[in-house]
């Protein structure tokens, strides 16, 4: 055997194998005894070709250099190589016991084994979910009740159709796919990047938007999650940003403070949040007051959009104050996404630098967020944005954002939602799409007047979008004991704080949406029917607090007469319509 071949690699192991105090014969020669198996010779083929077998190792038997030893059993089966000055000996297998062993351990497994261990995947893997957890299943079917047989005007709530749903519940929320497509940090992602580029084509072309000049990041969890990656790109730690005050209409992702000075929201405690405002006799935001608060306090990012502000935005005076304060443009449109992506609002992103959504509320897709940004060269006549740079003529926001949402923020992208948005935004560039959102305004608006009718008092009179904020304070209700006394009706809303009440202690009003009903196929006259079952249920609760006050008001509706009365007229109305997604 050539031990020098370069390609080979020998190598010697000795293994401890105590042995008796060696005896001295006659002549004072001595023989140290070596057990067999006590060295082992490794030869090493990996320079050869790669296996992903780890080399044999050899038993070996170390022989005097000028002596020999007893003839083994079977001497036939032994090799002599010379090592170090020692004739090294191994002992080949026995022919008979390695057909035997090689048989046994090259053999495919059984197809008994193989359907055992297929079963064994499916008990627990193929179980439905009425079989697998009874217990949640049973809670669902609940819910999918009290979806169907109720009224759903919360205004950012929604019901999606069954390909959502689909898409939701599917195999792509076992891929994890951090990183954005082509430069993922795992691999087997060249589907989900399929998925992941569609999805952003399609957001692009439902808002009509040139990939030119605008970028998309469909990955947050969330518009708060989108909000915050914004921030986290473009801004330091206490630098300021600017926002509709919560009491006014905004979202506390916008910063917020409680009266006592609490920071209520991450955008307020790691950065410096002022908030401008509404006039308190119109609710209308009050422009002449947010210029000026703008230019003292400076802000780098001015935000516009809000969670309950039922009017218009006026996007081209926000971009005058941007510029004259040197501030990125930045909108959340997450309330009003839908409409804008039917062209049936003043559209934000002829005015904004970055525009942030919800993806379900108006848009009928699943719970996420959604990043738009700028890209290519700014417009010769708009303000430099200090974010920006002094001497660039070319936004940065892509790389920023980006990094932001991933990895600053974020893990893994659930691509079960990515997928499910991308079907939600191939239906909201369709025709049918627009009529639905008119539909809404339209619903909207005779929800209004017929309130309005019974002398309902409504913040700024009406609305121009998709919600309504009804004042309570006239009634002498508050928000939150009318929203409790609607549940209990099968009615949803939610209570909101009006401008000028202690609304961080008993919110004044509420806030009611029209898309949901409008998905299950109501129209103006549905929600005439709707208006008569929220003002009933206004006089329920106005006439138990007189008679027992505040104290205990709820308790008091356990069993109510009135109440049962009207749950009943409410599902027997609901019920009429269809639940998109799912059958009942």
């Amino acid at each position: 055997m050539d031990l020098t071949h370069p390609q080979s690699t020998l190598s010697l192991g000795f293994s401890p194998s105590p042995q008796p105090s060696p005896r001295h014969n006659n002549n004072h020669n001595h023989r140290t005894q070596i057990a067999d198996d006590s060295i082992s010779l490794q030869l090493d083929s990996s320079l050869r070709e790669p296996t992903p077998l780890a080399p044999p190792t050899i038993p070996l038997q170390l022989l005097e250099s000028n002596g020999a030893v007893s003839p083994p059993h079977h001497h036939h089966l032994n090799d002599e190589i010379r090592l170090l000055g020692h004739c090294v000996k191994r002992r080949r297998p026995d022919p008979e016991t390695t057909t035997t062993t090689t048989t046994s351990s090259s053999s495919s497994p059984s197809p008994s084994s193989i359907e055992s261990r297929r079963n064994s995947v499916r008990s627990w893997g193929d179980a439905p979910l009425h079989a697998a957890d009874p217990e949640i299943f049973e809670i669902m079917e609940k819910e999918k009740q009290r979806q169907f047989k109720g009224i759903e005007l919360i205004a950012s709530e929604n019901f999606v159709c069954r390909a959502v749903m689909e898409a939701l519940g599917s195999h792509l929320t076992n891929k994890y796919s951090e990183g954005m497509p082509g430069a993922r940090y795992y691999g087997g992602n060249q589907y989900i990047d399929d998925i992941e580029n569609l999805c952003c084509d399609r957001a692009l072309a439902a808002f009509g938007l040139e990939p030119e000049n605008w970028g998309v990041n469909v990955q947050p969890y969330s518009c708060t999650s989108a909000n915050f990656a914004v921030y986290t790109g473009l801004l330091l730690p206490g630098d300021r940003i600017m926002g509709l005050d919560t009491p006014s209409g905004g979202n506390t992702s916008h910063g917020y403070y409680t009266p006592n000075g609490r920071k209520v929201s991450g955008a307020s405690i790691f950065f410096e949040s002022l908030p401008y405002k509404v006039n308190p006799q119109t609710g209308y935001i009050d422009f002449d007051k947010l210029e000026e608060r703008a230019l003292d306090f400076r802000p780098k990012i001015l935000i516009c959009g809000g969670s309950s502000y039922p009017r218009e935005w006026d996007y081209a005076r926000f971009r005058q104050v941007a510029d004259r304060c040197g501030a990125v443009l930045m909108c959340d449109m997450a309330q009003i996404s839908g409409l804008v992506a039917a062209k049936e609002c003043v559209n934000p992103f002829d005015y904004c630098d970055i525009v942030t959504s919800t993806t379900h509320k108006s848009l009928r897709g699943p719970r996420g967020g959604i990043i738009f940004y700028r890209k290519g060269l700014k417009p010769r006549k708009r303000g430099m944005l200090l974010s920006q740079g002094d001497e660039s003529d070319q936004y940065d926001f892509e790389e920023k954002i980006n990094f932001a949402v991933f990895p600053s923020l974020q893990g893994g992208p659930h691509n079960n939602h990515i997928a499910a948005l991308a079907i939600a935004l191939k239906q909201v560039a369709t025709p049918e799409y627009k009529a639905y959102m008119q539909q809404v305004k339209k619903n909207t608006q005779a929800l209004a007047s017929a309130l309005l009718r019974r002398k309902c008092r409504l913040v700024t009179g009406g609305t121009d979008n998709h919600l309504i904020l009804w004042d309570l304070r006239p009634l002498g209700l508050t928000g939150k004991n009318y929203e409790k006394v609607c549940e209990m009706c099968h009615i949803t809303l939610n209570k909101i704080t009006i401008f000028g009440d202690n609304g961080a202690i008993t919110p004044g009003g509420v806030r009611i949406g029209t898309p949901a009903m409008t998905s299950r196929g109501c129209l103006e006259s549905d929600f005439e029917t709707m208006a008569e079952f929220l003002l009933r249920a206004a006089q329920i609760a106005s006439t138990v607090q007189r008679e027992h006050g505040k104290k205990g008001f709820l308790k008091v509706f356990q069993g109510n007469k009135d109440i049962v009365d009207l749950r009943t007229r409410v599902e027997s109305f609901a019920t009429q319509f269809a639940m998109p997604g799912f059958d009942v």
